[in-house]
């Protein structure tokens, strides 16, 4: 893993088309900015780990959609507590 050093303005970029900018910084907080091509999906890794699992039960032939609820509820919460 690269790990690096940015202050609120100063942007990373990932191969030739993608770039992560620091926009704020305040306390435990921190909000980037992503500028990709619109192939690019870009999701929040709770996110991504919770597609990745509903995919897996299904490919399984499992039906877990209570687990896909919890993760939503949980984000839900997460959300309002951060108030976004």
């Amino acid at each position: 893993m690269l790990v690096l050093t940015r202050r609120p303005g100063e942007s990373i970029t990932i191969g030739d088309d993608v770039v992560v900018t620091v926009l704020e910084v305040s306390g435990n907080h921190i909000r980037i900015g992503i500028s990709a091509p619109r192939h690019v999906r870009i999701l929040r890794e709770e996110i991504y780990q919770a597609m990745r699992t509903e995919n897996r039960a299904a490919a399984r032939g499992g039906h877990h959609s209570r687990l896909l609820d919890e993760v939503a509820t949980r984000l839900r919460h997460r959300q309002e507590r951060c108030g976004e």
